[in-house]
């Protein structure tokens, strides 16, 4: 790092802290101003968030990481902007209605109470044990690898990286809650992209091109069916991503993640109209068309830059660790290091600062937001709006008080819990997911019905975790039908066969209790709105948006094929 980079940084912090210091100035006098940003957000504020939000760790690292290691597999997760169209189009209209502020708190209303303390508790619980400590875990690691500093003033510069990075945000999210999550996004997110796309073209100039990323790719044989880096679409017999079961799967993590997550939801509740908040998630599947190319594809030209033995400065770059074995990992904050010239180097440093930030920004509030409004006003229902602000603070404290508690547990475990992020989400998808859909799809869906599938969810789920530990410990464990479908079936076949388990004991338990009644769902099913509700919805979009959402369709078909 030079002085230019330096002044790089200083700038943009400059810059975090004035929009941050005018975000505060605006008192917050209720919860929704406070979590919601008073239901003001315009479309171009929702995309942001939506897409710094996403962007974290699982990016910089771990995305990279899997682009110079298996190539393609992972572009299923990430080329999702369809998915995010799914939320604009189907669930904003029936967000909108229900004037709810958590997704439990929808749950509630279409199905009980006890469905609504069940989704947060696993929500909740997901955040602060993956989520959070795995965003500060690698946002230590990245850091530590760019600034090439081990120690500082006699500390291990992880620590300071990491629990710096945790105090700094934690600061703006709870004195600013929700408005300065959304306003520094606007900041953050531009400058990711430009950050990651000087990597992107730098890489290519470095290594010659396209073409030659490809070639290189394109002779890694990545399975024994005649695959290779280079195909999405890859042999059902694949071990670790055969084709039907990327599809189920991905298609499964990513309908719990977009459409039904407090941590993306909540972004498209703040927005100040159905309009709005449908265009934001329009600009967010815009927004998320573009990772694959800025995180994923670098990963790809780190290894084919490896393979070729490309020489920078006179070194020959190598992507490996201190003990000269291949670190995939390594391979986002290396080409950030061995790439770019100075200020450049300041801009993306920058950049991977905003998508730690942001993504733990929005951690932050949406966990205070669940607790405040979930269980807090709840149990306490006559307590006043700026009591509940400052219960969404205190919440807040105590959630980055856990974040680093568990710094410790994450850097023991490292890459294995790592490793087992996505079989979480995978595990924790499917009972929610399934709740949701049938919840909104099909009136008889009972409140009995709901709840057990959600609770069906969280014991398969849990069963297939505790699984995964102990046969993963144990050397001479009995084949057994147990064993082969919780432990050695593919984790995203797994998902598939679990959604509809899910979806049949939701309908089997809705069959044999008592139906909602017309009341109790209007306006939270399909074919319940109300003719006021149904015109209200038609106004709220014009030629544009179907234009925009046939151009996000239309790209994402075109990616399949080329990777085909």
């Amino acid at each position: 790092m030079e002085l230019l980079d330096w002044i790089v940084i200083g700038a943009f912090v400059a810059l975090m802290i004035w929009i941050v210091y005018t975000v505060i100035r605006k008192k917050k006098e209720n919860s929704d101003d406070y979590f919601l940003g008073g239901r003001d957000a315009t479309w171009i504020a929702i995309g942001t968030s939506i897409f710094a939000s996403n962007i974290g760790s699982e990016h910089l690292i771990g995305l990279a990481g899997a682009g110079a290691s298996s190539g393609m597999a992972m572009a299923h997760w990430e080329i999702q902007g369809w998915m995010i169209l799914l939320l604009g189009w189907v669930f904003v209209p029936f967000y909108e209605r229900s004037m709810v502020l958590t997704m439990p708190e929808f749950l509630e209303r279409r199905y009980n109470s006890a469905s609504r303390t069940i989704l947060s508790l696993i929500s909740l619980i997901s955040y602060v044990m993956t989520k959070v400590a795995v965003t500060v875990y690698a946002g230590g690691l990245v850091f530590q690898q760019v600034f090439g500093i081990e120690k500082l003033w006699g500390i291990d510069f992880f620590w300071i990286a990491a629990i710096g990075l945790v105090l700094v945000t934690a600061l703006y999210t709870i004195i600013g809650g929700m408005e300065s999550v959304l306003k520094t996004s606007v900041l953050q997110t531009p400058i990711l992209l430009a950050g990651s796309a000087f990597i992107l073209f730098f890489g290519f100039k470095a290594l010659g091109g396209w073409d030659q990323m490809m070639a290189i790719c394109s002779e890694k044989a990545v399975n024994d069916y005649g695959d290779t880096m280079v195909n999405l679409i890859r042999s059902n017999n694949d071990p670790d991503f055969p084709w039907l079961g990327a599809l189920l799967g991905s298609s499964i993590i990513g309908f719990w993640y977009w459409c039904t997550d407090q941590f993306i939801v909540q972004r498209v509740l703040s927005g100040r109209n159905e309009r709005e908040a449908r265009r934001g998630a329009i600009f967010g599947a815009y927004l998320k068309l573009l990772p694959v190319f800025l995180f994923l594809i670098p990963g790809m030209i780190a290894y084919a830059m490896h393979t070729k033995g490309v020489e920078i400065n006179g070194v020959v770059y190598h992507l490996t660790d201190a003990s000269g074995q291949y670190a995939a990992d390594a391979a986002f904050p290396s080409l950030v290091a061995t790439l770019l010239p100075a200020g450049l180097k300041g801009v993306v440093v920058c950049g991977i600062l905003a998508a730690l930030m942001s993504s733990l920004a929005s951690l932050f509030n949406s966990s205070a937001m669940l607790f405040t409004i979930d269980f807090y006003k709840r149990f306490k229902p006559n307590t006043s709006e700026k009591h509940l602000v400052v219960i969404g603070q205190t919440a807040t404290v105590v959630i980055v008080a856990l974040g680093i508690l568990w710094i410790p547990v994450m850097r023991s475990v490292g890459n294995v819990l790592y490793t087992y992020l996505q079989d979480v989400q995978s595990v924790l998808a499917p009972g929610i997911a399934a709740a949701f859909l049938l919840g909104i799809c099909w009136k008889r869906t009972s409140a009995l019905g709901g709840m057990w599938g959600l609770l069906s969810g969280l014991i398969i789920g849990l069963t297939r975790l505790g699984a995964k530990i102990y046969y993963s410990n144990t050397s001479d464990a009995a084949e057994n039908l147990f064993k082969y479908v919780f432990y050695d079936l593919n984790w995203l076949f797994f998902c598939g066969w679990m959604l509809l388990v899910c979806c049949i004991i939701v309908v089997v338990v809705s069959l044999f209790t008592e139906a909602p009644s017309e009341d109790k769902i209007r306006g939270l099913v399909f074919g319940t709105a109300t003719p006021e509700q149904i015109e209200a919805t038609r106004k709220s979009w014009n030629k544009w948006d179907v234009i925009h959402t046939a151009i996000i369709l239309a790209i994402t078909a075109a990616f399949y094929y080329y990777f085909w």
